[in-house]
């Protein structure tokens, strides 16, 4: 009887084991349908993009050289302008008195030497009385000179061709070199600098794609850039750094950099702002999406499919990144193949059932 019941207790363990392991069969989930593509190597040009204010390729304070009431504006705000044409005229009545006064001088120190000089020559008197009448004349000659000259800084005039800025002082007001702002600014905006700044590492990575040793940078190996416009819409002619400063600012750690544009269609104004955008050319990298991979621990890495159709996860070197994509260089082989979606949920060495996309 015993030996009966251990024989029925066995055979009823081997029936539920084998019908655990038959749920268990069911119940296994099958390996994810996951997309997958190959890696191919190409050339990609990414863009940097760094703030700019913009200025005229000359901004010409005009300033008087002497003081005076504005008597005239011959000129208007935003008005088209010629080298040497006159914009303001300062009231001169008191310097063309004092001019008068000054030519009388003359005219008395002339009369003086010209009354002396028989006199030497019949030794009346002696040379140094002559001497000293010619210096005097000379000075008056000189003082004239002096206050003909302010004369002629009362009509201000252009030293540029350009546009005329803001005009703060009307007719009537005193001016002069001591006040705080200009008559008006003449802006040449024929061509257009825009000034940007980097930091001293985006710099470098600058110096060492555009020469071999990284040592030195000029016109000739500098990229052309672009210009976004305040309103979004990118400036249609492209401009070429023309100035790198090689001073860090050792507060910010940035340097500033100038790209020149052309500007004949007047389309870019002095003090305007937008943005400048610096190409980078990566030659034979791989370029892969940021969704594709995963983050372990700071690192960036993708699953490779074995020829198993399980997984392992790569780490990335990645050199560059855009919004959307990571730029690598090394890591990877060419023509291996990568889970493209589903990542998140993968582990190593799980399988799954590779969909080419």
């Amino acid at each position: 009887m015993k030996t009966t019941h251990i024989a029925l207790t066995l055979v009823t363990a081997l029936i539920l084991s084998s019908c655990g392991e038959k749920a268990q069969q069911r119940t296994a989930p099958p390996p994810p349908t996951l997309k997958v593509g190959n890696l191919k190597k190409q050339d990609i040009t990414i863009y940097k993009v760094y703030a700019t204010s913009m200025e005229g390729k000359q901004n010409v304070e005009i300033w008087p050289k002497v003081s005076g009431f504005v008597q005239n504006i011959y000129v208007e705000e935003g008005q088209q302008v010629k080298k040497g044409q006159l914009l303001f005229k300062l009231e001169t009545q008191t310097l063309s008195q004092d001019a008068q006064a000054a030519k009388a001088a003359v005219n008395v120190a002339q009369v003086e030497v010209d009354k002396l000089v028989p006199l030497v020559e019949k030794n009346i008197i002696s040379q140094v009385q002559l001497e000293t009448a010619k210096a005097q004349l000379e000075q008056a000659k000189s003082n004239y000179s002096s206050i003909a000259a302010n004369i002629g800084y009362s009509n201000i005039v252009s030293p540029v061709n350009g546009y005329i800025g803001e005009i703060p002082y009307k007719v009537g007001a005193l001016v002069s070199s001591t006040m705080g702002e200009p008559l008006t600014v003449v802006s040449d905006i024929s061509g257009i600098r825009a000034y940007f700044s980097m930091t001293e590492k985006e710099l470098l990575e600058m110096k060492s794609e555009m020469t071999d040793d990284g040592s030195q940078v000029s016109a000739k190996n500098t990229p052309e850039v672009e210009l976004v416009m305040i309103n979004g819409e990118t400036y249609p002619q492209k401009g070429k750094i023309a100035m790198v400063n090689n001073i860090i600012n050792p507060t910010t750690g940035s340097v500033t950099l100038r790209a020149d544009f052309d500007n004949p269609s007047l389309l870019l104004s002095s003090g305007s702002t937008g943005t400048i955008k610096v190409p980078s050319t990566y030659e034979d990298v791989f370029v892969i999406s940021q969704f594709v991979t995963v983050d372990l621990q700071g690192t960036k890495m993708v699953y490779v499919l074995n020829d198993d159709n399980t997984v392992k996860t790569v780490p990335l070197n990645i050199v560059a990144q855009t919004d959307k994509e990571f730029i690598v260089e090394e890591g990877l082989e060419e023509g291996s193949t990568i889970v493209t979606e589903g990542v998140s949920k993968l582990k190593d060495g799980q399988t799954i059932n590779p969909v080419k996309q």
